[in-house]
């Protein structure tokens, strides 16, 4: 059945990794010896920790406002984050000149606020902070839009965050050749979106599986009831995935090309960190640890398999990242 509304195709990847070059890092593929033996598998851990603003999200938010006309371009940007898109924007505004208001939820890791407000600079836009509990961020962000003329860039829901996401998972495809398996952080289902779009177009046979916390599961549930569900913004570590619900968009991709969505508690995103931490000596975000966490779980049922691994991000707080391995 038809959408009523154009979904991104993988041409439009492949125009987003276009207007990336220069911008974007290509960002490394690591391995590990100790990651394949745990698992029987060869594991492709495509590191977004090490993107610029240290995330994937650069890539959406750089591409959408690239698109941006004149007018546009004059009115500025607004969006909202619990922090990775938040600095997404703020940076990709600065470089483009754009004007950026940016709402942040006032429990957001101090880091990604710090950092958020650094990248707007002195004269490059606000953060406006928001209770995420009691508050409804689209419904702030539409009132900010049309009171200043802003032009909403959501950090998910959107066809050309999308594609620009996906240019991740075809740089991964591009160095490590068909896989088997890829996994894929899900929160509002921007980045495993548009991985799936490049995972179909480079290796059709690839199984494209999304990875939740266990708190959150609405992605799950919606791919398996085939409708959207909502649900309590959910209590977990991982701060990026703490989406009420997937967007449009986003689900119908989901639906048409990703396998399967699975869960993992808090502890599991805790012994990953850990192990990104002692054995590969990177750093990780809770969020950017779902996807190695779900391949984890799926453990010896990926032996002899070739596995895709995107690390979402790598911005948590020092503090907040000891505590978390020392508990």
């Amino acid at each position: 059945m038809p959408t009523p509304f154009p979904l991104p195709t993988f041409q439009d990847v492949i125009d987003a990794a276009g207007r990336l070059r220069g911008h974007a890092h290509r960002t490394p593929v690591l391995r590990s010896a100790t990651a394949d033996a745990q698992t029987g598998a060869q594991l492709f851990f495509k590191c977004e920790n090490f993107q610029r603003m240290g995330a994937f999200k650069f890539r959406g938010a750089f591409n959408a406002l690239s698109r941006f006309s004149a007018v546009q371009r004059k009115g500025g940007v607004v969006a909202f984050s619990s922090g990775n898109h938040a600095q997404a924007v703020a940076l990709s505004a600065r470089m483009l000149g754009i004007p950026a208001v940016i709402l942040m939820p006032q429990d957001a890791p101090q880091a990604k606020v710090d950092a958020t407000r650094g990248y707007l600079g002195a004269d490059g836009g606000e953060v406006i902070l928001f209770d995420r509990y009691t508050q409804d961020r689209e419904a702030l962000t539409r009132e900010l839009a049309e009171q200043r003329g802003l032009t909403i860039v959501p950090p998910f829901n959107h066809a050309d965050v999308i594609a620009g996401q996906g240019t991740a998972a075809r740089e991964l495809l591009e160095e490590a050749g068909p896989l088997d398996y890829l996994f894929v952080c899900v929160g509002g289902g921007g980045l495993i979106s548009g991985s799936a779009l490049a995972a179909r177009a480079l290796a059709p046979n690839c199984k494209v599986i999304g990875v939740e916390p266990e708190a959150g599961n609405d992605a799950q549930q919606s791919l398996r009831t085939g409708a959207i569900v909502t649900i309590p913004t959910p209590q977990t570590i991982a701060d990026g995935a703490q989406t009420q619900s997937i967007g449009t968009l986003t689900f119908e991709i989901i639906r048409r090309d990703v396998n399967d969505i699975v869960t993992v508690t808090d502890a599991q995103l805790v012994a990953a960190m850990r192990f990104f931490a002692e054995r590969m000596k990177i750093v990780a975000e809770p969020t950017g640890c779902l996807g190695f966490a779900g391949a984890l779980q799926a453990g010896k049922a990926l032996a002899g398999a070739r596995v895709g691994i995107v690390v979402s991000g790598g911005n948590v707080d020092m503090a907040r990242f000891a505590a978390l391995l020392a508990g």
